[in-house]
């Protein structure tokens, strides 16, 4: 196959709308996704064994050994894409400019595509592997559901424990961190806690005309901007302190000795990081976004109920119950209430010191033109958080080269990857599983 069939087969995947949002969702696009899928890549399906669970795919390469497993994950379910935002049909899937563009490209059909090609070009050349891999593609990340979760179920009782998972995460940037040299793997070896909060004042309602003082959205909405004038502390987490030392040394001398240090100097390291955009700053706290607002169901009608909905990502360390505890001081005298606060706290950690960690970051230095590996802290929510039970080697990383641009792109508008930055990361999981012996 070649670059062109690659980044073909991606812009055909992206055509299937496969849109998994709480109200909307065609599982006809679905079911479409599957059958491309398995048209596109015949080997594939012909030579793996397949297990469906729900609407998450399985499949299963015996190697030579069922000892050391590697899991590869990526989903296939994508978030809405309001088409007078982007230049381009976002579900056009094409291929412009060297780069394929549409909704999914990066979040997270590219990711898939690359495996999958990968593995259909290994069993094109007949390649037999000293350990067993599995794919698991899933069909519901997007709305934090539980397929991946039940693919967990299916392996642990099949008594599989994964010597590596990999999942979507971090890519190769570069700028992110001042002062460092050179382009930077970010291997996400945890990822932050997601929690839904639901926030609701009361009211009475009646006729708009005739509106009270401190109405039902009058409350919320000062209960919004207590939450925004009230972040949550900055600090550093051990896996942000271990990120720190491996910038250490990318950076200049002094800089450097001074990152060495961030365990010792905290809150202000914390501070710092908080201060050089969104990203930095997510990775030094619990953030909270308000995400969704309704009222009253029609401009004439005061509103008996206005909900906001919180998205929260919590930092390594806190809980929901820490967060719980801390919104209700946040919103003591406002008269809204916390309606519920639906979740996961942050999943543990994975090592560093192991032989899967060790592997992942020598293929990413030999090829993604010498990257250098850097643990972090993943400030989104991914399928793998389920997979931290039965393996203590759970990673996030896409191996393409992303632009700022690229990144703010994601569950934005005009998302899109590069042909060729898909072509390494192809040849990268390929040597992946070659050089897992």
């Amino acid at each position: 196959m070649s670059e062109r069939d690659a980044a073909a087969n991606l812009a055909e995947l992206i055509s299937c709308r496969t849109v998994s949002a709480a109200d909307e969702r065609d599982e006809a696009e679905f079911v479409r996704f599957r059958e491309t899928f398995a048209r596109l890549y015949p080997l594939l399906h012909e030579r793996l064994e397949l297990t469906m669970i729900g609407g998450s795919m399985l499949f299963r390469w015996p190697g030579r050994s069922a000892e050391k497993p590697i899991v590869l994950m990526a989903h296939y379910d994508v978030v809405p894409a309001p088409a007078e935002q982007w230049r381009r049909d976002p579900f056009d899937g094409a291929v412009v400019d060297g780069a394929v563009w549409g909704r999914g490209a990066l979040d997270d059909k590219g990711h898939l595509v690359a495996v999958a090609e990968a593995v259909e070009r290994m069993l094109a050349d007949r390649v037999i592997l000293e350990h067993d891999v599995y794919l698991s593609f899933g069909d519901d990340e997007e709305v934090f559901g539980d397929g991946a979760g039940r693919v967990v179920d299916h392996l642990e009782a099949a008594g599989v424990r994964p010597w590596l998972v990999n999942d979507e995460g971090g890519a190769v940037v570069e700028g992110a961190f001042p002062m460092v040299k050179g382009p930077t793997a970010m291997i996400a070896i945890v990822e932050k806690g997601t929690v839904d909060v639901e926030l609701v004042a009361r009211g009475a309602g009646g006729h708009a005309s005739t509106p009270p003082r401190d109405g039902a959205t009058a409350r919320l909405a000062r209960a919004i901007v207590r939450l925004e004038e009230n972040p949550a502390p900055a600090r550093l987490s051990e896996p942000v302190v271990e990120m720190m030392r491996h910038l250490a040394d990318l950076t200049p001398a002094p800089v450097g000795a001074v990152l060495r240090r961030a365990d010792k100097v905290n809150r202000p390291m914390a501070m710092l990081l908080s201060r050089l955009g969104p990203e930095t700053n997510a990775i030094a706290r619990t953030t909270m976004a308000v995400t969704r607002l309704s009222g009253s169901p029609a401009s004439n009608v005061l509103a008996q109920e206005a909900r906001a909905t919180v998205n929260v990502r919590l930092a390594v360390g806190d809980t929901i119950e820490q967060l719980t505890e801390r919104l209700t001081s946040l919103l003591e005298g406002l008269d809204v209430e916390i309606a519920s606060a639906r979740g996961a706290n942050p999943p543990p950690v994975s090592r560093t010191d192991n032989e899967a960690f060790a592997l992942l970051s020598d293929v990413i230095v030999e090829e993604l033109d010498g990257a250098a590996p850097v643990p972090y802290v993943q400030t989104g929510g991914t399928d793998s958080r389920h997979f931290t039970r039965i393996s203590d080697a759970v990673y996030r990383f896409s191996p393409f080269d992303m632009t700022r641009e690229q990144r703010d792109a994601i569950h934005a508008a005009d998302e899109h990857l590069r042909v060729d930055s898909l072509e390494r990361g192809i040849v990268f999981f390929r040597e992946l599983l070659t050089q897992h012996v």
